[in-house]
């Protein structure tokens, strides 16, 4: 396990993040020049080693609903490759040079034949009927299960 001089050391690596001290000595890293609201890379990274990374809804990891990545026991190069991601995901525009929006969208019904749509847009997943937004989510899995537990069924 890395101790938290070094973990520090490689959060401190990244020139674009800027350290924030926050509460019981923990340490938070924030991009600013992030696309979102979101800025946090870091957070609460702690001298016993525990902290966490924002890596949103990336498939590559197992993140909490927060979107948040434990680095208690991250080898340098797992912490690395998070850091850099984050940043990756947060620099990421959603709309294209010719300023058509690259959403990802998925139709559900249920047996009475109600059909939602789950798009991913700014960082969240929404479920829409028609027009009317019906529910939010940090994770697409989170809006999957929301959808599964009320009776829905992807279609497409």
């Amino acid at each position: 396990m890395l101790t938290f001089e070094e973990k520090q050391a490689i959060i401190e690596s990244f020139p674009h993040l800027s350290k924030k001290e926050v509460s019981m000595k923990r340490l938070n890293y924030h991009f600013a020049d992030s696309l979102y609201d979101k800025t946090v890379v870091v957070y609460h990274l702690h001298p016993n080693g525990n902290g966490f990374v924002y890596v949103g809804d990336l498939p590559q990891y197992q993140a909490d609903h927060k979107g948040l990545v434990n680095i208690r026991e991250a080898t340098e190069e797992e912490l690395r490759k998070m850091i850099k991601d984050s940043i990756q995901y947060l620099s990421e525009e959603i709309v294209d040079s010719s300023e058509v929006i690259n959403l990802q969208e998925y139709n559900w019904s249920n047996e009475e034949g109600q059909t939602l749509v789950l798009i991913h847009e700014d960082m969240l997943w929404n479920i829409y009927a028609g027009l009317n937004l019906v529910d939010s989510f940090g994770s697409k899995s989170d809006a999957e299960n929301y959808l599964e537990e009320e009776g829905f069924k992807q279609i497409s």
